[in-house]
């Protein structure tokens, strides 16, 4: 289609590709569900329950470092494991389901925002849509980096932090499934969310809310924020974890400025 096609096209021309671009969305997740279905229980065993286990290589890592450095917390414990127990009929089977669809979410979110972009793009200037292709691009590649420190790092580390944590010795430890995996879940995409920042900020710049100035204005309650942010995020005791998930986050927020366009000068 010619870009003077592009630009004549009525309300429900785009209300028809709005359509289309839901349409092919909803298709490409259908499929990547159906053969997330297939492959769940290996995904299971070898990614999904790994942290609940000593041998998980953030663990294996962090025993090695807190051997170095004894003001970190103790991650040599070779017997930990975590117990996850199913209490309700049926709910193995729906978390089968439910996990192949957000499998499915991940896979095909560099598509997702492929659709997205080939929605708006119509819309931008030239100038826009040199710049917004590489930042989509940036984007998406932020966004599986914030999935793997979520992962790796986030989720890990409070798994462990909170099942250490007793309360009295009436109680034994145990999680449920639906408990241990809308918390692995949340993590993972709330650490792939964080990391769009960029992105987001360079969409509020584009119409006209968000100016570079905002970012020095409010850098210092940034870093309360964000502070407090993570450490809700990483409820840990020690400071070490609060800043491998901190420093991350708050690198995010300088880089987010340099997505951002100055404010331009009022003329006199």
């Amino acid at each position: 289609m010619s870009e003077s096609k592009k630009d004549e096209m009525s309300f429900w021309d785009h209300l028809e590709e709005l359509r289309w671009t839901l349409f092919r969305s909803f298709f490409a997740l259908l499929i990547f569900t159906v053969a997330g279905f297939f492959v769940m229980t290996y995904l299971f065993d070898n990614v999904i329950m790994k942290p609940c286990s000593a041998d998980f290589y953030t663990y294996q890592w962090m025993c090695k470092v807190s051997s170095r450095l004894t003001f970190l917390p103790d991650f040599c414990d070779e017997y930990f494991r975590v117990e996850v127990i199913n209490i309700k009929l049926g709910t193995q089977f729906f978390t089968h389901m439910s996990s192949s669809f957000w499998l499915a979410v991940l896979l095909t979110f560099p598509y997702l925002v492929y659709e997205v972009w080939r929605f708006i793009n119509p819309a931008l200037y030239p100038n826009e849509r040199k710049n917004a292709k590489g930042v989509f691009v940036g984007g998406t590649f932020m966004f599986f980096v914030g999935c793997a420190v979520g992962y790796v790092i986030v989720f890990p580390m409070t798994l462990r932090m909170l099942i250490g944590w007793n309360l009295t010795s009436y109680v034994e430890e145990q999680i449920s499934l639906e408990s241990y995996m809308d918390s692995f879940l949340m993590m993972i995409f709330i650490m792939g969310i964080v990391f769009e920042m960029p992105l987001v900020c360079w969409l509020l710049s584009q119409i006209g809310l968000l100016k570079r100035s905002f970012f020095r204005k409010y850098r210092r309650y940034a870093v309360v924020g964000l502070l407090i942010a993570t450490a809700i995020i990483t409820p840990s005791g020690d400071p070490f974890t609060l800043m491998v998930v901190f420093l991350p986050i708050y690198g995010l927020w300088e880089l987010s400025a340099f997505f951002v366009k100055e404010a331009q000068p009022e003329e006199g």
